[in-house]
Formats: structure tokens, C-alpha cells, sequence
């Protein structure tokens, strides 16, 4: 209903409108009012502001390469007309496309451009700018620049509650606590997650909602016991939620369902889970995503004796992870073949392999995942009969786990605390397994499949996965191959060991 002069106030209408329906996901139609009024020739600082909106749809709805002309060409108009907010949201919306497309030295780039405009930018005027901070936040994140990413979230946070733009708060708080995990900060990673998710319900977009959920799930999985059943619970309402939709937020739903089952134990449905979010050679995930995910598609078909499938994951952890570049993606892509080293019978190369990749993510600063390497190095060193060396790993993984409160590695340090240099023999661990999980496991340790076992008893396979993770539980061993060697050690009487209070 405005008038010729009143364009600036149509735009910022058509704007609002369309963020309104991309934020409750209907982004055909926040497309459709923007292009039209693109359409319409509007004046240049009003098409920056039109360019902005647009881009944003990327990659929630439009694949990011799609976006790319827009962007550019809301970049220069920015930079011709001087309109640093403009250039800098631009450059935010640039950095996190290119993160999440794997372009890492672009996206690099743009990052610093945007952060140093933005930085030099008051609050007032970055007070339209919440959702791009956002998005450079996330960017910075995906890069490993875990500080970077804090700052920004946190200063979008600040404008956006200080300016009633609580629509925007999730994308901020979900930053913060994604860094958060990296770091090993897991109780306020959980505070976040929670602030998030109460008021994602009172928007009432229901694929908001979802993505949530899957970070409150990975949340709840780096903080809680193995097996937590509220992350779960959260995967699975995040993946009902999502329903058929295959963007970006549905597959993170799908790939924290099958973190937490795989955590749970359910490696067969861990499995479906994770190439259902990607395919199968999961394309369809963030690149800088797919080194960490196919490490659990490579402990997942370990589990399940597929060792065909192990081998092709930890290849491509490592094709994916060399041309990121990436601290932390490489350090998940030698956890992948440590895995297959233990599996052959060679700790001494997983070992190696795993204190490498601690080191690498101590360099990093991402302490979450030096403390899981360290964890898995230790119990690789003391397969070695190096036990000292094992007792120093698993204390340093231990203590940088219980200061971050991740109940997950806690859990896997009790689980795999090595035995006592000084201790003669070892404990008779075999005596807290049932008839039937005994059973189980010298069939393992004979070298049978899950599948050979299940024909062989008269199980379903989903039956005996059951068994063989209670197995692995009880043993502390990650692999059917150390099963095996530890069933093949002799069994001596040895004082019971104190594990330290989580």
C-alpha cells in the first residue's frame, strides 16, 4: 500500500515479510516476495538489503554455489554505494557459505574481511546486522577459529537481546554452544542448548525447532554417559520434526540420531541413520563435517564385522579430511585408521596414530576431541605392554574430560583405564559376563561376524549386536580384535582397581 515515495518503507516490509516465512521454513515464499520486489528495479541500498535477505535462504533452502552471484552482487553494490554494514553482512553471508562448502581458504578470507568490518562497527550499527555475526560466528567455527566464533556469537547475542530480536537468539546460542563442545565446556554448552530449545518452541517453526534439538543432542551426547537416553529422545524428536525434507538442518537431525545410537550401542541403526543424512558417500553433508561422521560409520561397521565398509569410510575420513585441511578433521581421519590398525593386530600404529591426533587437536584448541584421542591412545599404548606410558595418556585424557564435564569421555575413561604398570596378571573381567555373553564373545574372538554368530545361535542380528556391545562394555575394549587378545592373556587374580568419582 506505500506510495512511489515511500520505497524504503516498502522494502523494509517486503524484507520482514520474507524473513518472517523463511524463519518458520517456508523459503519458496520468502524467495518469491524478494525476487519480485528485486524485480520492481529498486533503488541500490535498498537492493543490498533485498541481496542480504535473499542470500540468506543458503544452504537451508538453495545450495550455497546457487547463491553465489547474489552474494557477489550484493557485495559490490555494498562497496560502491560505501555501506560497510551492507559489505559486512555480505562478507558473513560469503564466509559461511564458502565454510560450509568446504572452500576453506575463501572462506577464510571473507571471514577476516567480515570480522574486520564488523569490528570496527558500533553496536547500533550492527543492530540489523544479529543474524549475519550469527552466521560469521558459525563460519569461524566450522574454521577451527573457536575464539573468533565466541566473540562474534556473543556480541550478536548482546545486540539481538538489547533489540528484542529474539528470533535470532537460537542461531547465536547454538554457536556458542557448538564452540563450547569443541573446548570442553559441556555444562554451558548445556545451558545454551536448553535457552535455546525453550525459545525455539515459542516460535513455532517446526524445522527451527528441529535443528535445535539435533545440537541440544550432540550436546547431551559430549556431556552425558554413554548411552544417554534424552539425547536420544532429542535426535529423534529433531528427526520427526523434520519430516521429509532434505536440507541441511534435516541432515544434522539425522546425523546426531545416529551419534546417539551408536553411543547407545545400536551400531546397525547408527549406520541407517548416518547415509540416510548424506547417502552413501555422504555428499550430502557439510564437507567439513564428513571426516568426523565417517569415523563413527567406521566404528559403527567395525561393530558389526564389516570390515569392507570400515576400510572404505577411513579412506574417504581421509581424502575428505586432507583436502579441508583442517586440525580437527585430520585428527578424526587418523582416529579412523587407528581403528583399522587395532583391528589388524598392530597397536603400535594406532598408538602412534592417536597421540598424533591428540596433539593435533591440542594445537587446535578443540580439547574435546584431544581428550577422546588420548583416551583411545592410552588404550592402544597399553596393548603395546607400554602400561606407563598408557597410565600417562589415560590421566592426561581423564583430567582434561572431568574439567569439561563431557560425560561421554569420562564414561570411556572408566571403560578403558589401563591396568596398573606395577600390577601383576590381570583382573578377570570375564566373570561379570553372563552364560550368554561369554559365549558371544569367544565366538568374536574366533573371528566370526555378527551375522556367522547370529546363524550359529539361532539369533536375530539385532540380538547379538545387543550382546557384543555389552561385551565391549564390560572389557573395555572398542574392537573385536583387542576382545580377542585380551581373551587370549592368561587370567591372574589381581587387587581390584579405584576408578576416580566423575
Amino acid at each position: 500500500m506505500s506510495g512511489p515515495d515511500e520505497a524504503g518503507v516498502r522494502t523494509s516490509a517486503v524484507i520482514l515479510c520474507a524473513r518472517v516465512e523463511r524463519f518458520l521454513g517456508n523459503y519458496p515464499e520468502a524467495a518469491a516476495l524478494l525476487r519480485r520486489e528485486m524485480n520492481s528495479r529498486p533503488a541500490p541500498s535498498d537492493r543490498v538489503a533485498i541481496g542480504l535477505e535473499l542470500s540468506s535462504s543458503a544452504p537451508h533452502n538453495a545450495m550455497y554455489p546457487a547463491m553465489r552471484s547474489e552474494v557477489a552482487r550484493t557485495l559490490a553494490d555494498a562497496r560502491t554505494l560505501g555501506d560497510e554494514p551492507g559489505e559486512a553482512g555480505a562478507l558473513a553471508v560469503a564466509a559461511f557459505g564458502e565454510a560450509y562448502e568446504g572452500r576453506v581458504t575463501v572462506a577464510n578470507e571473507y571471514a577476516r574481511q567480515a570480522a574486520g568490518l564488523m569490528d570496527g562497527l558500533t553496536d547500533g550499527d550492527l543492530a540489523a546486522l544479529c543474524e549475519p555475526l550469527g552466521r560469521l560466528g558459525w563460519a569461524e567455527a566450522f574454521l577451527g577459529r573457536y575464539a573468533d566464533a565466541e566473540r562474534h556469537a556473543d556480541r550478536g547475542l548482546r545486540i539481538a537481546r538489547t533489540t528484542g530480536q529474539v528470533y535470532v537468539l537460537p542461531l547465536l546460542l547454538l554457536c556458542k554452544a557448538h564452540v563450547r563442545i569443541q573446548v570442553c565446556r559441556l555444562r554451558s554448552a548445556r545451558d545454551l542448548a536448553d535457552e535455546a530449545e525453550d525459545i525455539a518452541r515459542g516460535i513455532g517453526s517446526s524445522e527451527l525447532l528441529a535443528f535445535v534439538l539435533a545440537n541440544k543432542a550432540q550436546v547431551r551426547i559430549a556431556g552425558s554417559v554413554p548411552g544417554d537416553s534424552e539425547a536420544l529422545r532429542a535426535a529423534e524428536e529433531a528427526v520427526t520434526l523434520m519430516g521429509p525434507r532434505t536440507n541441511w538442518r534435516a541432515a544434522m537431525a539425522w546425523c546426531m540420531l545416529g551419534y546417539a545410537a551408536l553411543t547407545g550401542g545400536d551400531a546397525h541403526r547408527a549406520r541407517e541413520a548416518l547415509l540416510r543424512a548424506g547417502g552413501e558417500d555422504l555428499s550430502g553433508l557439510q564437507p567439513s563435517m564428513r571426516p568426523l561422521f565417517s569415523e563413527l560409520l567406521v566404528t559403527a561397521s567395525l561393530f558389526v564385522g564389516d570390515l569392507a565398509s570400515a576400510s572404505r569410510w577411513a579412506g574417504r575420513a581421509h581424502e575428505e579430511a586432507e583436502r579441508l585441511g583442517l586440525p580437527v578433521q585430520r585428527a578424526s581421519a587418523m582416529r579412523s585408521a587407528a581403528q583399522l590398525a587395532l583391528h589388524d593386530g598392530d597397536p603400535t600404529r594406532a598408538a602412534s596414530l592417536l597421540t598424533e591426533a591428540a596433539a593435533v587437536c591440542g594445537r587446535a584448541g578443540a580439547t574435546f576431541w584431544e581428550a577422546r584421542s588420548l583416551l583411545l591412545a592410552a588404550q592402544a599404548t597399553a596393548a603395546t605392554g607400554k602400561g606407563a606410558r598408557a597410565s600417562a595418556l589415560w590421566d592426561q585424557g581423564h583430567r582434561l574430560a572431568a574439567a569439561g564435564d563431557a560425560g561421554l569421555l569420562v564414561g570411556l575413561a572408566e571403560l578403558t583405564r589401563p591396568p596398573s604398570p606395577h600390577a601383576v596378571g590381570t583382573v578377570s573381567w570375564s566373570a561379570d559376563l553372563t552364560p550368554r555373553e561369554r559365549e558371544i564373545a569367544a565366538l568374536v574372538a574366533e573371528g566370526l561376524t555378527n551375522q556367522a554368530i547370529a546363524s550359529r545361535l539361532y539369533l536375530s542380528h539385532r540380538t547379538v549386536e545387543t550382546h557384543v556391545s555389552r561385551v565391549f562394555r564390560k572389557a573395555g575394549v572398542a574392537t573385536r580384535t583387542a576382545l580377542a587378545a585380551l581373551m587370549a592373556r592368561p587370567v591372574q587374580p589381581a587387587a581390584e582397581p579405584t576408578y576416580p568419582n566423575p
